[in-house]
């Protein structure tokens, strides 16, 4: 073991009895694992016995320097606690959900006077309602489409709905009944949302009655258009509803249906998503790293793990219906949690009766699909690797490379980008941005030095087997050149130069050349065909690199045009803009808040916060 060892083990015999959190580090005093407990001093005196349970125990113990604990008055407050620093310190040991993108969800302003619809990807206490989650943005977006166009909901920002003076557009075509200008009372545009609100609920058969009963109403007045748009409603809802799947079509409840496959190479974790008795959709989790203290305990507690992180974010249903049995005091204690998020009673239990088991053999069978198909992919990623280790001589399989891009406007607001693909896929965890300190005017190299010098002062960051240059020979004589000036010339480097174009004027034809690939101390450049794995992942990290920069340096440049704007709204101090900045990552996010999310900031009210986005939608409206 580790000479800390005797130490730590000395240290934690004073650890308190009491619940909380630990937080194991490293000796860069990077946090490799947070756990929760109910005695901390026995869990954690439980890594430190003589004789472990398992082998790779024993390996991510031995880099533990340092153990912290954070003392919480309840055991439930620990697992609260646990989620939110795993979520913000992201430790090596834990498990860890790695979507690409959160969930999508339809947000409903129920709270509002006039309330509209929203695609949303957080869930936040705000008074809205929240529906799903649904498989796709694509998905919620043509829900919110079609529920705008049937119920007349108004699909305007805040901002813009209180300045408008007369109708849109959008009234014009009949889709809008105009609340803005006070066409249409407050009770009687809530009573028009609120059936969108029952299809949301799952309550198809209240709405199609409503519906019907309008649609004979206006038929009986001779309004017959209106009556028509209705019955086209109507047989629009009625599509919809045929193509969902229908579990239980008695059944009033939300549920989750939680189950997994997987072997040594990694787990899927399919969640299963009914609502009302009908299957809205069903997402997998791909846990490929389970070398984790996590992974090491019994399903049952990497599953806890999960079902914690997962409901940090995401919607809690009524029931949650898991594939194990978590015993009773884990059931009670997980649905503790579970009900302080959600402030409702939340059932979790495993799949026992028949009804119950029959929907986890359905998550079962998605998990068992989707784990082949991430497999597949995984062998072929694997193999495009051994062909970048072949062609560009390396000593070892590129399980992690790394690719820098400089990106800068007339030799301003200079950036770069660090994107990470690890087994030939991003790992958006490791990306990072650098604002350039030192390099005044467009100078790559300099820029250059200084990124890579920053970088590798970071010893908690793992080495990159490959780094990728974006550019050809002089580039890459460049990178070598810098990576020898920080002694760090035993990292493998390959300038990637794009495909250039070549006309033939005779012909009126335009051939393009195929990207290229240069080695230091080669002449001619490596090529891949341009169907091959290994060029797909090569190009692929080349892009990355690039789209990530170009969003930093345009991120910058927002932030210096909203700063100017921000300058003519009266009572914005110096303080409260950086506040304000803070809080929003860009002009569209902060055009497109509600009043309310504006006032919370401390330091913001109401009336400021509506001064704000009158100011940024007017000028918005004078750059159209």
């Amino acid at each position: 073991m580790s000479p800390r060892w005797s130490e730590l083990k000395e240290q934690i015999k004073d650890f308190p009895t009491q619940s909380g959190v630990y937080l194991m580090k490293s000796s860069a005093d990077k946090i490799l694992y947070v756990g929760k407990a109910k005695n901390l001093r026995n869990r954690v005196r439980s890594y430190f016995l003589e004789s472990l349970d398992h082998p790779k125990t024993v390996i991510l113990v031995k880099q533990i320097h340092s153990i912290e604990y954070i003392i919480t008055k309840t055991e439930v407050e620990a697992y609260l606690l646990e989620a939110s620093l795993i979520k913000k310190h992201r430790p090596k040991y834990n498990i860890r959900l790695k979507d690409d993108k959160s969930y999508p969800y339809i947000k409903l302003t129920w709270s509002d006077d006039f309330p509209r619809l929203y695609l949303a990807r957080k869930v936040r206490k705000d008074g809205s309602l929240y529906f799903g989650p649904y498989t796709s943005g694509g998905a919620v977006h043509g829900t919110i489409r079609f529920l705008n166009r049937t119920f007349k909901i108004r699909d305007c920002t805040d901002a813009m709905f209180k300045t408008r003076k007369r109708p849109c557009m959008t009234y014009q075509i009949g889709r809008c009944t105009a609340p803005c200008v006070d066409y249409i009372s407050q009770k009687d545009y809530k009573g028009e949302v609120e059936g969108a609100l029952l299809f949301l609920k799952g309550q198809n058969k209240k709405v199609l009655k409503g519906l019907k009963e309008k649609m004979m109403t206006y038929a009986e007045e001779e309004k017959f258009e209106v009556a028509a748009r209705l019955r086209d409603s109507i047989d629009s809802i009625k599509g919809i509803l045929e193509k969902q799947s229908v579990i239980n079509d008695t059944s009033e409840k939300d549920q989750d249906v939680i189950s997994y496959y997987g072997d040594e190479r990694g787990t899927v974790i399919q969640t299963l998503h009914i609502r009302q008795g009908r299957v809205l959709g069903t997402r997998p989790h791909y846990l490929q790293n389970l070398n984790t203290l996590d992974s090491l305990e019994e399903p049952r507690e990497w599953m806890i793990s999960f079902l914690n992180q997962y409901y940090d974010e995401n919607v809690i249903p009524d029931e949650v219906i898991l594939p194990m049995d978590l015993g009773l005091d884990l059931n009670k204690l997980l649905e503790a949690v579970l009900k302080e998020r959600s402030q409702h009673e939340c059932r979790v239990r495993a799949g026992t009766n028949s009804k119950a088991h029959a929907l986890i053999e359905i998550a079962h069978e998605n998990a068992k699909a989707s784990f082949e198909k991430w497999q597949s992919k995984a062998e072929e990623k694997k193999l495009g690797l051994q062909e970048i280790q072949e062609k560009f001589n390396l000593p070892k399989l590129p399980h992690r490379i790394e690719c820098y891009d400089i990106s800068n406007f007339q030799g301003e607001a200079n950036v770069a980008s660090q994107v990470v693909f690890e087994d030939g896929l991003p790992a958006s965890d490791h990306y990072r941005r650098y604002r350039i300190k030192t390099v005044e005017g467009q100078n790559d190299f300099a820029s250059m030095q200084e990124v890579l010098s920053r970088r590798f002062q970071h010893k908690e960051y793992e080495d990159p087997d490959l780094i990728i240059i974006d550019g050809g020979k002089g580039q890459l004589a460049q990178a070598v050149k810098i990576l020898q000036d920080i002694k760090r010339s035993d990292i493998p480097v390959v300038g990637l130069a794009k495909s250039r174009t070549e006309s033939d004027f005779q012909k009126s034809d335009v051939k393009a050349s195929e990207e290229r690939f240069f080695l230091p101390g080669r002449s001619n450049p490596v090529l891949f065909k341009n169907n091959s794995e290994a060029h797909h992942i090569l190009v692929g990290i080349r892009d990355e690199a690039h789209r990530f920069a170009i969003q930093y340096h345009r991120k910058l440049r927002e932030d210096q045009t909203l700063e100017s704007e921000l300058d003519y709204v009266v009572g914005l101090g110096e303080k409260r803009k950086k506040s304000l900045l803070a809080q929003f990552g860009s002009v569209e996010e902060i055009r497109t808040a509600d009043p309310e999310e504006i006032a919370k900031i401390k330091g913001f009210n109401r009336v400021l916060a509506e001064r704000i986005l009158l100011q940024l939608n007017e000028n918005l409206e004078e750059q159209d």
